[in-house]
């Protein structure tokens, strides 16, 4: 792990060995300029996808943090500075780098930057590693039934993550990625960990379930996916084992 401090920025890095012209990594010009860009993915922003198997053994995902709804369109990407280990980067990373170190499925955190922009304010942006052959599981579901056990093998995803006592407070059926091997084995893959954290106690497990099977429900209407009661017994069935 590299930290490093450049002027107003703040970094860290997931390695030890420093690389040329690094405190770019986080400036998709950068690796336009080195040709490196090899898509990109629509949100909140642009996730830019970079060629950086030969630099980091993998591609990776670049993202800057920007706020939602109605106060978004006053202050698109700026918040307020507290501690370096509470700003929204540099906290996704930690907790990525937790849940890859304990064998979870969710992308290695790569590289982390704030930088501190006036009025006790900062922007952050967060580089992860890119999933390969993979989509979203809503997009899946709009041709394709999946078998029971990839049900099950959900269920018991979920179900390492609050063992481990982390909330994903914006667990929905987005956040869930399919990764094909071009066999019918497939793996499933957690994303999207932007202010999420450990949490004490047992209630809020139930609710954070209760907030997926909504999500599946919505997009049964909104995206006509291919789910129903059954499928959700299957998953819940794995889950409680």
């Amino acid at each position: 792990m590299l930290e490093l401090q450049q002027n107003n920025a703040r970094f860290i890095f997931n390695y030890s060995t420093p690389f040329a012209q690094q405190t770019r990594f986080f400036d998709p010009h950068f690796w336009q300029e080195q040709q490196r860009i090899i898509g990109s993915a629509q949100g909140r922003g642009t996730t830019w996808f970079i060629q950086s198997q030969d630099l980091f053994g993998m591609n990776c995902a670049l993202r800057h943090y920007y706020r939602g709804g109605l106060w978004g369109k006053l202050n698109k990407d700026r918040y307020v500075f507290d501690k370096l280990e509470n700003t929204r980067s540099f906290a996704e990373f930690a907790l990525l780098n937790r849940l890859h170190q304990a064998g979870l499925p969710v992308p290695k955190p790569l590289a982390a930057k704030i930088e501190l922009c006036g009025f006790g304010c900062y922007r952050a942006d967060i580089l992860t590693e890119k999933i390969e052959n993979a989509q979203d599981l809503t997009a899946l579901l709009q041709t394709a039934a999946l078998t029971e056990s990839a049900w099950q093998q959900i269920g018991k995803l979920i179900r390492r993550l609050h063992d481990l006592q982390i909330c994903h407070t914006d667990l929905n059926a987005h956040n869930i990625l399919v990764q094909h091997f071009g066999t019918p084995a497939e793996k499933y893959w957690l994303l999207d960990f932007d202010k999420c954290g450990e949490k004490s106690g047992e209630n809020w497990k139930a609710e954070n379930l209760q907030r997926l099977h909504r999500s599946f429900q919505k997009e049964i209407g909104r995206m006509h996916i291919r789910f129903e009661d059954e499928n959700w017994r299957q998953l819940l069935a794995a889950y409680q084992a």
